[in-house]
């Protein structure tokens, strides 16, 4: 019986987040502080107070979602992790939560992640879509399709539940085949673009850059990274996995599969929403699930 934590990722943050934590205990004042003067902006003000655009700009939103998951996990979770995993973004935190990465380090990793998603957003304007009701391989077939424009299948959220990623026409043309394949829905995210595809090549070697020179420690358990859905501990490869996963899908219905077979029994999600734990039950409802933040 193990005990797994799990961090979300980009589209969990909302108004408000955060400003319990920041108010109810020192530890994490003196952490929302000092992410302050990291990023060199005041990010505890809007997430404390900021409206929901302000939110979404991307250079506030991957760190604003970074920051609240590992203050969570720091001040409210009781027990160590056996093993940690994190969708996309939420791998950075996982990697605080299992002493690979310094707060510090990762928070300047996540920042520099977001500013060059942004950067390749605006280069190539791009997409992902839900796509509902139809299982994997179908989507993948349906995908490889689409001639002449990019379209791949980018997120394993979850059985019956694919995330699509590409140029606008390759996501749009991809979408009318999947519904005449029977898809019962495809819906276009609200994404600034095609995140987990090879549109995103621009940011991963910026990425991989500034990974390369950051330290990596050994972690104290085992992370189950995105681009492999397996537990990584050697901190080389887990460098590679991260700076890999801009690129490729994220395979969390493969990565709970994992933790589950290797003696995952319970999962707690920690930062902001409850998207996770609803995945987590739709993968295997016989896990106990549960959420701190």
């Amino acid at each position: 019986m193990k005990h797994a934590f799990i961090f979300p990722g980009q589209g969990s943050q909302f108004t408000g987040m955060g400003k319990n934590l920041y108010e109810g205990n020192s530890t994490a004042k003196s952490l929302f502080e000092a992410a302050n003067n990291i990023l060199g902006f005041r990010i505890s003000d809007i997430m404390f107070a900021g409206t929901a655009d302000e939110l979404k700009q991307t250079k506030v939103t991957q760190p604003a979602v970074f920051i609240h998951a590992v203050v969570a996990f720091k001040i409210l979770a009781i027990e160590k992790p056996d093993m940690v995993a994190g969708h996309s973004l939420g791998e950075f935190s996982a990697l605080v939560a299992n002493e690979c990465l310094s707060f510090d380090d990762a928070l300047k990793l996540v920042f520099i992640r977001a500013q060059a998603m942004q950067h390749a957003c605006e280069i190539n304007p791009s997409t992902m879509a839900a796509v509902l009701g139809l299982d994997d391989k179908k989507v993948e077939d349906i995908c490889a399709l689409v001639k002449d424009e990019i379209v791949v299948a980018a997120n394993y959220n979850c059985p019956g539940q694919l995330v699509i990623s590409g140029s606008v026409k390759g996501v749009e043309e991809a979408s009318k085949l999947l519904k005449e394949a029977g898809a019962k829905r495809t819906l276009l995210l609200p994404v600034g673009g095609a995140f987990h595809s090879p549109l995103m090549q621009p940011a991963k070697e910026e990425l991989a850059a500034a990974i390369k020179k950051t330290s990596f420690n050994i972690p104290v358990c085992p992370v189950y990274q995105n681009v492999i859905a397996k537990a990584v501990t050697e901190p080389s490869a887990i460098k590679s996995n991260l700076i890999a996963q801009l690129t490729s899908p994220v395979r969390w219905t493969q990565t709970i599969e994992q933790m589950i077979a290797d003696g995952a029994t319970h999962f707690t999600e920690c930062g902001p929403g409850k998207v996770l734990q609803g995945l987590v039950q739709k993968i295997n409802k016989e896990m106990k699930v549960d959420g701190i933040g």
